[in-house]
């Protein structure tokens, strides 16, 4: 939309739209940005101000903002069927294509595809699956799923519960807590206690195999996890966890669910992360996000030929597999998702990400030359920066600090937009970025976090209970 009264549209925004995570303490006085055009890597607001997308949109945006090609097939499909119901044994050409086309970029015999429309519908719908799959078995008691602490699966009332972050949780009523258990996260800044990382390791394959055996392993069905956690904090884990969980998991009959919303479709510089980094193919592997690059929404949850096999038995005389979305494979969707899929190919994006996304990791660990950062981590095009007020310690500022988000605010202000976790900052930018792109987000998340460390430091010493300044080693 390009005609607007700009004021009338921020009083409409305050007024109605109620915004996922909004901070109502703020809203009502501050409002909204209003952003109102994206063309590659750049966003701009109502003002005409331009910004370097550090996240992708949220870590979606993978081909880049406005691509031309994008715009033609979603125009093209809508004219010649923008939608038509997918139940029972009704199809249309974009869902079918795309299924087989996800079939042949997934490892092992990830072969059979259930769409929905988005990340958290796309867990809720693994966890439905998990129990009619033991169901079928005659295993009703295996219901259990066993996710991480930090770990974020979505904001419907499953995946919320399956979310291990603990903010996202005041006030709301958690469901299913006799179903829904935590281990902790593979957290090597602030979880490994001092100890080496293949100890480390150890000590979390120990815990999660404790867990399954306190629960009892007759009614232990699942884990769930991202392979570096996103929203949880860019948390990467130690050398070998992943295979060596998978293996708990497969010992004590369990199905792994690797959550690859974020990472899949290259933001790792691979299709899907699980098999070629970390060394497993999971039982059932979620995707949404960079399936479409964010143009139109699509999750789906993609199944091994082992479990669909036991899920397409019918139950019983006439029985029907019921579950479905209105929208499950959406013809507009699944033919964004092919296109975007296409242009990633031709483009050679995933080899480009092997060439620009160390380039980033390299860059972004000279932050830990400030005084407030105490850990730089990820990989590829994930970026996570902790931000402490004690370096030795591993201490955190105080919360009514806001550090994420006064670092946010001065990124924003220079033209760089990032996300605030807290006390981390992540970044996800497209898959399209340059180096020179790269230089610009170090060199100005640099320039923001040396702008405000004074007066963060300021008001940490001001609030503080006789714990000592700030102490920098290394």
């Amino acid at each position: 939309m390009t005609n607007y009264d700009q004021a009338a549209v921020w009083q409409m925004d305050r007024d109605h739209f109620i915004h996922p995570y909004s901070d109502f303490s703020r809203f009502q006085s501050e409002g909204s940005q209003i952003v109102t055009q994206a063309r590659g890597v750049h966003v701009f607001d109502s003002t005409g101000k331009s910004y370097l997308d550090g996240i992708a949109g949220l870590w979606c945006v993978n081909i880049g903002h406005g691509r031309k090609e994008m715009a033609d097939t979603i125009s093209r499909q809508v004219l010649e069927m923008q939608y038509y119901n997918p139940f029972g044994h009704s199809t249309n050409v974009p869902a079918s294509v795309l299924a087989a086309k996800l079939a042949e970029l997934t490892p092992g015999t990830l072969d059979h595809v259930f769409f929905s429309s988005g990340g958290s519908t796309a867990n809720d719908a693994a966890v439905r699956i998990v129990h009619f799959y033991f169901n079928q078995l005659g295993k009703p008691r295996k219901k259990k799923i066993i996710s991480r602490i930090d770990g974020y699966h979505g904001a419907t009332y499953v995946a919320a519960s399956l979310t291990g972050i603990h903010a996202t949780k005041y006030g709301f009523d958690a469901v299913a807590e006799d179903l829904i258990h935590h281990v902790s996260a593979a957290d090597m800044y602030c979880g490994s206690r001092g100890m080496g990382e293949a100890a480390y390791c150890d000590y979390l394959v120990r815990e999660f195999e404790d867990r399954i055996l306190q629960l009892g392993p007759d009614n232990v069905a699942a884990f769930i996890a991202e392979p570096i956690m996103g929203a949880g904090g860019v948390l990467v884990a130690p050398d070998g966890y992943h295979r060596r969980i998978y293996e708990i998991c497969k010992k004590y009959d369990m199905l792994y669910i690797a959550d690859e919303v974020v990472t899949g479709f290259g933001r790792l510089g691979e299709w899907f992360a699980s098999e070629t980094l970390y060394g497993y193919v999971p039982d059932i592997l979620v995707v949404a996000k960079g399936i479409t690059s964010g143009y139109v929404p699509l999750g789906a949850t993609i199944l091994s030929a082992h479990v669909h096999d036991v899920i397409s038995r019918p139950q019983c005389e006439n029985g029907l597999f019921s579950m479905g979305f209105t929208y499950s494979g959406h013809p507009v969707a699944c033919a964004a998702a092919l296109t975007a899929i296409g242009i990633t190919e031709n483009e050679n994006i995933l080899s480009h990400v092997r060439e620009v996304g160390p380039y980033l990791q390299n860059r972004a660990a000279e932050l830990t030359k400030h005084q407030i950062v105490g850990d730089v981590r990820g990989s590829h095009l994930m970026l996570g920066v902790e931000l402490v007020a004690d370096w030795e310690s591993k201490t955190g500022f105080a919360p009514a600090q806001r550090a994420g988000e006064i670092v946010f605010q001065a990124c924003r202000d220079a033209g760089l937009i990032v996300r605030p976790i807290g006390n981390r900052v992540v970044l996800s930018p497209p898959l399209t970025v340059t180096k020179e792109d790269c230089d610009v987000i170090v060199d100005t998340l640099s320039q923001a976090i040396e702008k405000v460390t004074p007066a963060l430091l300021r008001e940490g010493e001001a609030t503080s209970t006789g714990q000592g300044g700030m102490v920098r080693h290394g």
